[in-house]
């Protein structure tokens, strides 16, 4: 068994909530606060429990108490439109210094934090760095952060990372992030849309899935999506877990139409659970069949776990082939640009799919001098197919001048003593699918 972290953000997430449920769920508070004070000594961790449409949820605020901020604190500047703002904005601040990314990152480095919590820290930062990059065009090097380079706000992202720490998860997984709809003021830029240009350019270089709505509102904060990005190793829903723990975090406002809170789930996976990847096929009748083998050798080389052909007959007749790709989710938009310049495919299907896997590993045996590999498959500690490497049993047969089945019948021959075999060890071998 291995423990398991799902963020909820279907109400959005901003790094105050985030914080808050991570504490929520029983994160240790105590760790939390030592890395924050790492960053600065007058740099605090308050908590206080609270409600937000009568749920109960825990308010976490990172405090400088050199200049008495809070990181949470509602916005200073007026707006001139009339919808709610249920997250707490990094761009509010007008009095805080602006602090380059270097220097955030030399703040990080100089302080006494664990590695983990560093290194988690710091590539949040570098998310958060390369969207401001990108939205004012210029290289990340020379982003300055404004109100996300505060004393505070570093507290922010350090405490967070801190309290997925202290909590240890084997991995991260988050819903779809809700970034709410209509549009925002933000300092000199003005009105801009929701969501605003640092949350979609994060959303999009780190291909955090994100949906609009249900309010007219922002919902979720760049410091809360870099977050995201940084710490989560995989998005979909509640994965299959027994639960041991959950948290809710809540925001500063409460709106009277979203509960604002950001809820995270702990659990106890079987280290065995079927693991989720893609399935992405698409139909085409009109591509030269001659390129179909360059096709799938160009999938199978970019990561792929399999690609392969079907044979269908499509609309008015036509012959044509379902291409079918199974590979990681992170790896679906490597695949997809593959099928859109290799193929002559305008659309793929997504699906996701579980594999159920057996145990295997690879067996040298001898066949009149020649080492052959034997995949042995095992279920529940017991031999369940025993196969000799086609490429070896091949090498074998253009060595020793056989025909090819005449040198497969001698391999299979030699391996069938592994039938007997019981779990252990593999000889070294090559490893191959």
């Amino acid at each position: 068994m291995s423990t398991a972290l799902w963020i909820d953000a279907t109400a959005g997430v901003a790094g105050d909530m985030l914080l808050g449920a991570l504490l929520d769920a029983g994160a240790d508070l105590a760790y939390v606060r030592r890395c924050v004070a790492a960053v600065h000594p007058d740099v605090d961790v308050v908590v206080s429990s609270t409600t937000r449409h009568r749920l109960a949820a825990t308010k976490a605020t990172v405090v400088d108490r050199t200049t008495g901020h809070a990181a949470d604190e509602p916005h200073e500047h007026e707006h001139p439109h009339d919808h709610e703002h249920p997250h707490d904005h990094e761009h509010h601040h007008h009095h805080q210094p602006h602090r380059p990314w270097r220097e955030v990152r030399a703040l990080l480095a100089a302080a006494d934090l664990p590695d983990a919590v560093r290194d988690r820290a710091q590539r949040t930062f570098e998310v958060l760095a390369r969207a401001e990059g990108r939205v004012h065009g210029v290289g990340p090097e020379d982003v300055e952060f404004h109100e996300v380079g505060a004393l505070d706000a570093i507290g922010d992202v350090v405490g967070c990372c801190a309290a997925l720490v202290s909590l240890a998860p084997a991995r991260v997984t988050c819903s779809t992030v809700t970034v709410g709809y209509g549009e925002q003021v933000l300092g000199a830029h003005g009105r801009v849309p929701i969501p605003g240009p640092a949350v979609l350019n994060i959303a999009t270089a780190a291909e955090v899935p994100i949906t609009g709505g249900p309010v007219a509102m922002e919902t979720a904060t760049p410091t809360g999506v870099a977050l995201v990005a940084a710490l989560a190793d995989g998005y979909g829903p509640l994965p299959t877990m027994t639960a041991t723990a959950s948290g809710l975090g809540a925001g500063t406002r409460d709106p009277e139409r979203v509960a604002n809170v950001v809820r995270v789930v702990l659990g106890r996976v079987r280290d065995d659970q079927a693991p989720v990847q893609v399935l992405l096929e698409t139909n085409v009748d009109d591509l030269d069949p001659r390129l179909w083998p360059g096709v799938l050798a160009e999938l199978m080389a970019a990561g792929a776990a399999d690609a392969w052909l079907t044979p269908i007959l499509m609309k008015k007749g036509r012959p044509g082939h379902t291409l079918a790709i199974l590979c990681d989710s992170a790896d679906r938009a490597a695949m997809v640009s593959i099928v859109a310049a290799s193929t002559t495919a305008i659309g793929v299907r997504e699906t996701a799919v579980s594999k159920h896997l057996v145990d295997r590993e690879l067996v040298m045996v001898e066949v009149e001098g020649h080492a052959v590999a034997v995949k042995v498959a095992r279920r529940g500690g017991r031999v369940v197919n025993v196969q000799p490497e086609f490429r070896d049993v091949e090498a074998y047969a253009t060595a020793a001048g056989l025909p090819l089945k005449q040198a497969m019948a001698r391999a299979v021959a030699a391996a069938d003593g592994l039938w007997l075999v019981s779990a252990g060890p593999a000889v070294p071998g090559p490893v191959r699918s």
